[in-house]
C-alpha cells in the first residue's frame, strides 16, 4: 500500500483529530505523572535557575511524554478510532 492510499485510509474530520489529540495528551500525562512531580518538585521555589538545575528532570519528563504523543501514537489512535466508528469520523469526498 502506498503512502498516499495510507494517508487517505487514515483521514478523520479536523474535530476528530483534535479530540484524538486531546485523549493523547491526557494520557501521557497521567503515564507520566511521576516524572511530573519530580519535575515540579524540582522546579519548586525556583526562577531563572530552574533551567540549570532541573535539567536532568526536564529531560526524563520530556522523554517520557514523548513515547506517548508523537505521530505514530496519533496515527494508531486514528485506525482504531476508524475501525471503530466506520464511515463516521472520515473525511470522504
Amino acid at each position: 500500500m502506498g503512502f498516499l492510499q495510507e494517508a487517505r485510509d487514515n483521514h478523520v474530520k479536523k474535530k476528530v483529530e483534535e479530540a484524538l489529540r486531546h485523549k493523547m495528551k491526557q494520557k501521557a500525562l497521567k503515564e507520566c505523572d511521576h516524572y511530573t512531580a519530580k519535575y515540579a518538585q524540582c522546579a519548586s521555589g525556583r526562577t531563572i535557575s530552574v533551567v540549570w538545575q532541573c535539567r536532568k528532570q526536564h529531560k526524563e519528563l520530556n522523554d517520557c511524554l514523548h513515547q506517548f504523543t508523537n505521530d505514530a501514537v496519533l496515527e494508531e489512535m486514528k485506525k482504531e478510532y476508524i475501525l471503530q466508528h466506520p464511515g463516521e469520523g472520515s473525511a470522504r469526498r
